[in-house]
């Protein structure tokens, strides 16, 4: 596949990029972008979550009342889960939520999102972008020019360009990365993929 490359005031420069087969044009597998969006989500917990169990509340040990002949239930403690304000029974407690996920799989879900955007023509080619001076007005001049400024944006920069990435930040529907920190949950959440000319052939390096 074979796409023009624009400037970003959104005109073609006459120059093409040709998209490699094996990384926008595979037979995608859904099952390893489920896999590695689940990481991925997995990874931002912080699992920090806790609660009282029946040994920690801060209650008397004094047996409530009388074992037999009330005609109620037994009730030993005040510490019990039945009882409002008592332990919680089996509650959540600080865990690592993160596991492994192999390289393979990755690059092979990464190579599966990318196929669906060239399929549904969802990636822009930016012969190249800077910015002077950190500011959100141009950076939102660049995507109003590309035609783009009411998607959601994932723009990928063959190397961190800081200037780009503070003018994007304040902006809700876009975000800016490295090739290097892309992943497949960024490029899922973009409606539109924009991808500056040397990303491409770095893309292909890092998947195969």
């Amino acid at each position: 596949m074979e796409l023009s490359v624009l400037n970003i005031q959104g005109k073609e420069t006459g120059k093409k990029v040709k998209l490699s087969d094996d990384v926008f044009s595979i037979e995608p597998n859904d099952h390893a972008v489920y896999l590695d969006v689940k990481q991925y989500l997995a990874n931002q917990r912080q699992g920090t979550h806790k609660a009282k169990e029946k040994a920690e509340v801060a209650y008397s040990t004094k047996k409530l009342k009388k074992q037999k002949g009330t005609g109620g239930a037994r009730a030993g403690s005040r510490k019990s889960p039945v009882f409002v304000g008592g332990g919680r029974a089996f509650g959540p407690r600080p865990r690592d939520y993160s596991f492994k996920l192999n390289k393979k799989v990755k690059q092979l879900a990464r190579k599966s999102v990318l196929t669906y955007k060239a399929k549904e023509k969802n990636i822009l080619i930016l012969d190249s972008i800077s910015i002077a001076m950190p500011k959100t007005k141009e950076y939102a001049k660049i995507l109003t020019q590309l035609a783009v400024e009411n998607k959601k944006t994932l723009l990928v920069l063959p190397s961190v360009d800081q200037n780009v990435v503070l003018s994007a930040r304040n902006l809700q529907r876009t975000k800016v990365v490295s090739v290097d920190s892309l992943n497949t949950y960024d490029i899922l959440h973009a409606e539109k993929l924009l991808l500056a000319e040397g990303t491409v052939q770095k893309l292909n390096e890092i998947l195969n």
